[in-house]
Parts: structure tokens; C-alpha cells; sequence
């Protein structure tokens, strides 16, 4: 998707434009009589998107709503893009023309974004791409209020969504954890962060006792990529990292989960993996100067009859030894031996990411990110939640309070790998919080990672939640 940046006064008359405007700046329209009568029949009717055939040319007029501001109004500009992006491809436009006439930068951008967004496919299984193919191949934006360096942070996250999406929507069959340190090391050379993916036998001798044991059950070794991204401009001495649960398929072990509704889209479970990937590559790409560092533990989870079992006791990478009681709660697991790893970079804050638990989907739904962390990072907690609005991948926190601890207490070993049902995305926190020794904050996206209806601008399948969030969390870093 190519998004270019224009001027105003170089408007174009034809083919497909776009107008972003006021209701009360109407007049700004060049429009015939009978096309405003048109425009203002359907502002009555309570329309704010009006499609005018001035065949073969076309006028797409969004009319924004006075009642929604700030956040609100931009979530409301991508998902009227995306409204758009129907007629748009119906109409078989490869270029559209976007013309800001609100004077508003970050609007126009939200738009634009979620019409970039909308555009998405995932179409490598298919025999038959040329029918299915949307045709819309750039955005030409019109605007004194927009950089190109605006555009350039736009088009670099979209492209990290995209690729997250990619990967959360390849299946296993393709994907396994070996192939997704390939892919790794392959947007490292694209976008100049450098990579290096841990091979088992480099596990075994860091004695990560987590990975290993989920990696049991599986035909395929495990691996373990470290990406870097690190500009000689970074505002940061200490890096910020971020680490991401690359489960790339996830039957539950052992601890068998039911087929249907359960197992059936469990190649997203490297949701976390997967917006840690996109957004280092966009953080890359866009040349943000912080100096980011990112961790992939990546296994399957299979019942082998090797695999871990219920029961086991574990020594992770840090020496605590964890109570195993279900083999499906296996990417806090793997987590934690990469949450010790961060360690050895002497970071300034960590984050991890994950679809972690399904109390955390139950909770909130699709609707927004669960998260947790201890006491000492919550400046970054604040910082996270207002990216979070401004994105609208909106930040829920959970209490995480000591009580919660009490109920990972093992009567065999340091602790156990489950907490019970109650407070299930809280205690599966704590798990981690075991291997933590630096401001830390954890991120359940179990509910949004993954869709199985289409969700405006969001998608079909893999979401790429959690790209958009870090990336505007990396552009406001601070030491």
C-alpha cells in the first residue's frame, strides 16, 4: 500500500476523491446544484458518508459527526474508511485521492489508516487470487497539515500490522517455530534490526527449563530469536524490551483442549509474538530513535508421549522450580524463561505480550488488552493506556494485588504453573512476576488477537492487535 503526500492547491478533478469536511464548511465543495441538494437531502436523512457518481469520475463525501472529538472521533474516521473501502472496491479504483478540508492532521491520518488497514488480505491459500484481490493500491493524501514524516510512521505500522497479521493467520503446517525465526531473521534484513535466532541446541545449554518442557510433546525444535534494534540516536541509555509468547500452535498438551471453539484457531496463539515482530520491524522501519530489544520464545504444544505432563516439576532458566498442573497453561511457561533472559540486558522496562488466558477474553472481550504489572512501572502503565486510547487498543488493568500470589503457592516446589478459576488472567500475571527483576508490565490480548467475523478495519483472523499500541508507545518513549 503506497500512501503519498500531496498539496492543496494541486487538487485533482478526476477519477476517485475523497473529502474529509465540516458540515458547517460545505461550501468548500465544488458541486453542482443538483449534486448538493443531493449531499444535503442525505445530511438530513442523518448520512455522513455520501457517494456521488459523476461517472467515471466519484466523489466520496464524509461529512464528520461535531458530537464525537479527540480519540473517539478518530476510531469513528477508520471505521468510516473502512465503509468506504467497500464502495471503493466495488468501484475498482487503484487510487483514491484523499483531500483534507478540516484542517486536522491526525484525523486525516486516522482515516487514511483505516482505510490502509481495511485493505489487508491474507489470499497465499488460495488458487484463484486474481477475483478475491482488492484492487486499491494507493492513497494520495491532500493536506497542509501532515508531514512526510507522518507518512512515513503511517506506512511503516501499517506494514508491521500486516505482517503481524501474516503470521498470526499462517498455519502451523507452514509456520512452525523454526520457519518463524526465518521470517524473523527475513524482516530483520528488510527493515536493519539485527537478529539471531537461538537454535535448541542453544536452549538446552541456557538451561531454559520453560521452553524446553512445553517443546517436548513436538516434532519440531524449539527456537528462541532475539531481535535489536538499536539507532545511534537512541533517547534511551537502558533498553526497552519487549518479549512475545510465539506459541505457534497450541493443543494444550497433554491437558487436551476440546476441539471445537477451543482448538480450531490456535495458530493465532503467537498473537504476542506476532505484534512484538510487526512492531520492532515498524519501530525499524519508521527509524524511531529508542533502542528496543525483542525476545520470541517459540514452540507447539503437543501431546507426544514424551510431552510434559500434569504433575512434573520444572527448573526454569532462573533456577525456581514450577508445580506443572495443566499442560495447557504453557505460554506463562515459556514466558518466563525469556522474561528471566531480559535480565541480562539491564532494561529500563519490559513488557510482555500475549494471548495468555481465556479469563482475559471472558472478561472484556474483544473489545480491549487486559494488563498488569508491578508497582514500579506505573509512569509506563500510564503511558500505555494513553496510547492505548489514541490507537483504540485500549488498555484495561487489572488489580494485582499480593493475594493473588497465595494462590500459585506450590506444596512440592517454588510455585505451580496454575491458579485455579478464580482471578485465572491475574494469577497466570503473578506466574510471571516470579521471574521479573525490573519495571514490568504485562499484556493479556487473548480476547483481540484473533476474529472469526469481520470487525470493521480490524479484519477477519488475525487482528495484528498490539502493533499499533507498541508502536505509538516507542515513538513517546523516554529514558
Amino acid at each position: 500500500m503506497r500512501i503519498v503526500l500531496k498539496k492543496n492547491q494541486n487538487i485533482p478533478t478526476e477519477g476517485a476523491i475523497v473529502y474529509l469536511v465540516k458540515e458547517k464548511d460545505l461550501d468548500q465543495l465544488a458541486l453542482a446544484q443538483n449534486e448538493r441538494a443531493y449531499l444535503d437531502e442525505r445530511l438530513e436523512n442523518k448520512e455522513r458518508q455520501i457517494v456521488i457518481n459523476r461517472f467515471p469520475n466519484w466523489i466520496y463525501v464524509e461529512v464528520l459527526d461535531d458530537k464525537k472529538k479527540g480519540c473517539q472521533m478518530h476510531e469513528a474516521l477508520r471505521k468510516s474508511a473502512h465503509n468506504f473501502h467497500k464502495t471503493i472496491h466495488a468501484n475498482r479504483h487503484k487510487e483514491v485521492n484523499v483531500v483534507d478540508l478540516i484542517g486536522d492532521g491526525d484525523a486525516t491520518l486516522a482515516f487514511m489508516e483505516g482505510l490502509a488497514l481495511t485493505n489487508y488480505q491474507f489470499l497465499k491459500y488460495f488458487k484463484e487470487v486474481d477475483t478475491k484481490k482488492h484492487v486499491l493500491e494507493s492513497i494520495h493524501v491532500f493536506s497542509d497539515n501532515i508531514s512526510e514524516r507522518d507518512l512515513s510512521d503511517l506506512t511503516a505500522v501499517v506494514q508491521g500490522v500486516y505482517y503481524a497479521r501474516d503470521l498470526v493467520n499462517e498455519p502451523v503446517s507452514y509456520l512452525n517455530a523454526v520457519q518463524l525465526g526465518e521470517e524473523i531473521k527475513n524482516l530483520g534484513a528488510e527493515a536493519g534490526f539485527k537478529v539471531e535466532v537461538f537454535g535448541k541446541s542453544k536452549i538446552q545449554a541456557l538451561k531454559m527449563g520453560g521452553l524446553l518442557a512445553v517443546n517436548k510433546g513436538s516434532i519440531d525444535p524449539p527456537t528462541f530469536s532475539v531481535m535489536e534494534w538499536a539507532p545511534e540516536d537512541a533517547v534511551n541509555e537502558q533498553p526497552l524490551v519487549l518479549v512475545g509468547k510465539g506459541i505457534v500452535y497450541d493443543t494444550g498438551g497433554l491437558s487436551l483442549k476440546p476441539t471445537k471453539d477451543s482448538m480450531d484457531q490456535m495458530k493465532s496463539d503467537m498473537g504476542g509474538a506476532a505484534a512484538v515482530i510487526g512492531a520492532i520491524y515498524a519501530a525499524a522501519k519508521a527509524k524511531l530513535p529508542v533502542h528496543v530489544i525483542g525476545l520470541i520464545p517459540s514452540t507447539d504444544n503437543r501431546p507426544d508421549g514424551n510431552a510434559y505432563a500434569p504433575g512434573d516439576v520444572i527448573t526454569m532458566y532462573n533456577g525456581l522450580n514450577v508445580e506443572v498442573l495443566n499442560t495447557d497453561a504453557e505460554g506463562r511457561m515459556i514466558l518466563a524463561d525469556a522474561l528471566s533472559y531480559a535480565s541480562k540486558f539491564k532494561p529500563g522496562f519490559v513488557m510482555d505480550l500475549a494471548t495468555l488466558t481465556g479469563a482475559a477474553a471472558v472478561a472484556i472481550g474483544k473489545f480491549g488488552v487486559v494488563a498488569m504489572g508491578n508497582s514500579d512501572a506505573e509512569k509506563r502503565m500510564e503511558l500505555l493506556k494513553q496510547c492505548g486510547q489514541k490507537v483504540y487498543e485500549r488498555i484495561v488493568e487489572f488489580p494485582f494485588w499480593e493475594e493473588y500470589g497465595e494462590l500459585i503457592k506450590s506444596d512440592i516446589a517454588d510455585i505451580k504453573n496454575l491458579g485455579g478459576r478464580d482471578g485465572g488472567a491475574i494469577t497466570a500475571g503473578k506466574f510471571l512476576e516470579h521471574f521479573t527483576d525490573y519495571p514490568w508490565v504485562h499484556l493479556d490480548i487473548a480476547g483481540p488477537a484473533f476474529v472469526t467475523a469481520m470487525d470493521n478495519y480490524r479484519g477477519k483472523g488475525g487482528t495484528g492487535v498490539g502493533v499499533r499500541l507498541l508502536f505509538d508507545f516507542i515513538k513517546q518513549y523516554k529514558a
